[in-house]
């Protein structure tokens, strides 16, 4: 199988798994929500482990040669997670700002459905 080949079946795996962790991750959030503001460090550190696909995923568009829709969808997605943490860290001086990290999240499901 050449490299290609097995880049864009990894790819889809991978976008799917990316997608399935953004559901799981919603459920995270509302746990924090509805079982107490200690759940939320679930929700920060599965964020942290499962964002990594994220530059995997552009990796794997750039080698399999998906196209520059997929590679810059895949950057988009990339950029857009990279946002969460900064949307979280203005809750205190900007939270008009912060309020945008659900509607991102949001964004972030969409795209990665797209993919």
């Amino acid at each position: 199988m050449d490299i290609r080949r097995l880049a864009r079946a990894a790819y889809l795996y991978g976008a799917w798994l990316f997608v399935a962790c953004l559901v799981v991750q919603v459920f995270l959030a509302g746990l924090g929500v509805f079982a107490g503001a200690k759940n939320f460090a679930t929700h920060t550190e599965f964020s942290h482990i499962f964002g990594w696909l994220t530059l995997i995923l552009i990796a794997l568009a750039i080698i399999g040669r998906m196209g520059r829709r997929k590679i810059w969808l895949s950057v988009l997605v990339f950029v857009l997670f990279f946002l969460q943490s900064l949307f979280v860290a203005l809750r205190d001086s900007a939270p008009a700002v912060a309020a945008l990290h659900p509607v991102n999240g949001f964004l972030i499901l969409w795209i990665s459905i797209l993919l």
